[in-house]
């Protein structure tokens, strides 16, 4: 019996002893709070985790679509691309790439990546690459996490791209170029290949075609013209080398409109009329702006624009359509700049875009060109050779420009 009120006498002894209790409360407790803590800083690398896996997955996206669009090459190819670009950024440093998926074979993924590519077309010889990655990665928890039961979570996200490539714009231009005498004028740059020449100017003009050689030779404006006219087919050949999708025409003026090069797909017809023309004459626009204007609007005894027909036969596109014109001076008839800005309003009201190249022209010339431009983007102002042969290869940028579009 003393035996057993002994025992029952330390048990309230130790249940009185408050030191003790607050051993054994902390004992128990310490592990559950350090716990917790390791969540709190496991759940904040499981975001930037998670964050690192999405900006590898967008980057494998776009990189595969880029290249699908850009260097053509398989589908194939994408996928090992796309994979080996997102295991690269997330495998273990030292990983041993498996041989058939290109994922590495210590790779942290719950399961391989999945890149889906999807190909449609897009206008006539067009196509559009959608590269969708889906990817999941284990992020393995701390020690702390472990003791409260969280070993791991994984973290899942996906990432979309677009591409397209030859999306050609299919166009129909004409060029309306001036060939008044002025057009014989020197500008201020030097010939490469001749030492002396004639250089005509406003002021000795009266001795053509009499005028006695000097020295340096300078390029006269025609002689700008045709190398611009020249780099702005140069962009056109290069965007459309098949001559699938640009047809091109030109008219030339003074004082009476020259014989024109009809709409085709003929570039190199509407080079040689070019590269033909002699600077000779007045100035008089309104025939030739008339004449690239119904060019462009001719509608076939069948019904329906001829242009659109054309396009539609060739490469399923409706074209769209530009007037470049081109002037040095002033037209000698006021009249002629009314009937021009007629033909411009009537072209805007077409849809036809207008660019506009006054070429060391005076003021009445800038103005006309200002008020047929489609807007300010369309108006080019150019003081000497280089500004006008920039202006013509901005214009078949413009024109012909071929797109790669990438989105996220």
């Amino acid at each position: 019996m003393s035996g057993l009120l002994g025992r029952e006498a330390k048990l309230r002894h130790l249940l009185r002893d408050k030191g003790g209790n607050f051993a054994i409360t902390t004992a128990l407790i310490i592990p559950v709070l350090l716990g917790f803590v390791g969540l709190a800083i496991d759940t904040s690398n499981l975001l930037q985790e998670k964050n690192r896996l999405q900006d590898a997955a967008d980057s494998a996206a776009l990189a595969a679509a880029s290249a699908l669009a850009e260097k053509g090459i398989t589908e194939n190819e994408a996928r090992q691309l796309a994979i080996q670009f997102l295991t690269g950024q997330m495998a273990n440093e030292g990983s041993t790439p498996d041989s058939e998926k290109g994922v590495p074979k210590d790779s942290p993924f719950t399961t391989d990546p999945v890149v889906e590519i999807t190909e449609t077309p897009v206008g006539g010889a067009g196509k559009n690459f959608k590269v969708e990655i889906k990817a999941a990665y284990t992020v393995p928890f701390s020690g702390f996490s472990n003791v409260v039961g969280f070993k791991s979570m994984d973290v899942s996200v996906k990432s979309v791209s677009e591409s397209q490539t030859e999306s050609k714009n299919a166009l129909s231009m004409y060029l309306v170029l001036d060939k008044s005498g002025s057009m014989a004028w020197k500008t201020d740059t030097e010939s490469k290949t001749a030492t002396s020449c004639p250089n005509y100017t406003e002021s000795n003009w009266k001795y053509y075609p009499n005028l006695a050689a000097s020295s340096p030779c300078y390029i006269s404006k025609i002689n700008a013209l045709k190398t611009a006219v020249g780099s702005l087919m140069t962009q056109l050949t290069t965007a459309d080398p098949k001559g699938d999708y640009v047809r091109i025409g030109a008219i030339s003026y003074d004082l009476d409109t020259q014989a024109a090069t009809s709409l085709s797909w003929d570039k190199a017809a509407t080079s040689t009329y070019v590269d033909a023309l002699q600077a000779l004459g007045g100035t008089a626009s309104a025939k030739g702006m008339q004449t690239a204007y119904d060019s462009l609007m001719k509608v076939k005894k069948s019904g329906g624009y001829k242009e659109e027909e054309e396009h539609k036969s060739k490469n399923g596109q409706v074209p769209t359509k530009y007037i470049v014109f081109m002037t040095d001076g002033d037209n000698n008839y006021t009249g002629d700049d009314v009937s021009t800005k007629a033909t411009c309003d009537a072209a805007r009201t077409a849809k036809i875009q207008i660019y506009t190249v006054a070429f060391m022209a005076p003021s009445r010339g800038q103005q006309l060109l200002q008020y047929c431009a489609t807007d300010t983007s369309h108006y080019f102002a150019a003081d000497n050779m280089s500004e006008l042969v920039a202006a013509f290869k901005s214009i078949g940028e413009k024109a012909s420009q071929l797109s790669t579009r990438l989105t996220n």
